[in-house]
């Protein structure tokens, strides 16, 4: 785009006036430089300022969500503004992250500038609700939250029965957008409050699950006890679909979904046995109808065993929670361009370390050579958890339920640009 020269009243271009170094700089920088151009109006000093840009401060402030207080945008801004206050020279890039559980969606369709799409569905207990989903449209994706449908959000502390609740609303998600025509669904696998392998799920795609007197199951995860078989549709029409998980875990087990997420989704010690035996059964029946056994694959065991529902109904593949919105929102590459990279989340602990946002972003900073730091609601000091990091500020609050947290987090970041020496640089 031409500038105009004030004094001579003739046109000259970007080009012929900037450093060859030019079109490594963002949008927003070169607002910065044309402002300076107008103002100034003189080649000397446009040039001086951008050389002065190109050495003010890069920090890449890529938060988690504070589940239950503050969204990843919001935790990105107040960092941003406590930072501002003590650099205010810093270039601030705000790019906040997920791994595949709840807020997913609305990372991914910000980064893409993708719309909010709605569906007529079913929560975790067969009651009618509207469920909505990031649409890109360019891409035909689709980027769906499974807690949208069957997540304990939509549920009251005491409605939690993962024995009764379903992933049918899953299913139905799915296929309102494959009827969009969707080339490609991702599913965020986190926030459930099933644990019933995709049972229901497989249920609203069509296929239909018999015991042994060929009558269909459609009750209770418990009734998979006395599953015999299982028939597919005729033309289950789904495109690609890729589940993101942010856990490793297997079907079953010791570590399995069962016996690691149950308990905090209102299963009682008897229950725990019955639900390992009625997923036991599922994994079983289904090995010997598809020829194809997904119990042990990482992430099957992610949101209830959906994980596993997904490998096994829809031929989904399993890829990182992390790594599908680092892709998708361009994240090595801010990290490359950043001096100094800040992450957050409500809880670190040794669960971050399996699949998380922060501690994939932490290597990722590491194998690129930048000092990474975080700012979180609580830290358990467990091995190999600080290591990942340059430093941990922690916020004052005794749980997870933090009240003021954005003012908290503004604090916590100025204190961060104050005592770290890495920002004096």
């Amino acid at each position: 785009m031409p500038v105009k020269s004030g004094e001579r009243n003739r046109f000259i271009t970007l080009d012929a006036i900037l450093p060859p170094f030019h079109r490594d700089i963002d949008m927003g920088d070169w607002i910065f430089v044309i402002e300076k151009l107008r103002v100034t109006r003189q080649r000397r000093l446009v040039r001086s300022t951008l050389s002065a840009m190109m050495k003010r401060m890069r920090i890449l402030i890529a938060p988690d969500k504070f589940k239950g207080s503050l969204g990843e945008r919001a935790v990105a801004e107040a960092i941003a503004a406590g930072l501002r206050a003590v650099l205010p020279e810093a270039v601030l890039v705000l790019a906040p992250v997920a791994d595949g559980g709840e807020g997913t969606a609305e990372v991914i369709r910000e980064a893409q500038r993708g719309e909010w799409r709605s569906c007529p569905a079913h929560d975790a207990f067969a009651r009618p609700i509207t469920a909505r989903y990031a649409w890109l449209e360019k891409a035909k994706t689709a980027v769906i939250e499974m807690s949208e449908a069957a997540g304990m959000r939509r549920l009251a502390p005491d409605e939690l029965a993962p024995i009764q609740a379903s992933t049918f609303g899953v299913g139905e998600m799915l296929l309102d957008a494959a009827a969009c025509g969707a080339a490609e669904i991702i599913v965020g696998l986190g926030g459930s409050a099933t644990n019933d392998g995709g049972f229901g799920l497989a249920r609203a795609l069509g296929f239909r699950f018999e015991n042994r007197d060929g009558g269909e199951i459609t009750g209770p995860v418990s009734d998979l006890l006395g599953l015999a078989r299982i028939k597919t549709p005729n033309e289950p029409a789904l495109p690609r679909i890729t589940a993101a998980a942010d856990v490793s875990n297997p079907l079953l087990g010791p570590h399995g979904a069962t016996r690691t997420f149950s308990p905090q989704k209102g299963a009682t010690p008897d229950q725990l046995e019955l639900l390992e035996r009625s997923l036991t059964c599922l994994a079983e029946v289904a090995a010997a109808t598809f020829h194809r056994d997904n119990r042990d694959v990482a992430g099957a065991g992610a949101a209830g065993g959906l994980g596993f529902g997904l490998l096994t109904f829809c031929n989904a593949r399993m890829q990182s929670g992390f790594e599908v919105v680092a892709e998708a929102i361009a994240l090595r590459a801010k990290v490359e361009r950043a001096d100094i990279v800040i992450t957050g989340e409500g809880k670190l602990d040794r669960q971050t370390l399996a699949g998380k946002a922060p501690a994939g972003l932490a290597r990722m900073a590491r194998e690129l050579n930048k000092p990474v730091f975080a700012i979180v609601g609580q830290m358990k000091d467990e091995p190999g958890v600080r290591e990942l990091f340059d430093g941990v500020m922690t916020l004052d609050a005794p749980s997870q339920e933090y009240r003021n947290a954005a003012r908290q987090l503004e604090l916590r970041a100025r204190e961060l640009a104050i005592t770290e020496s890495v920002f004096a640089k």
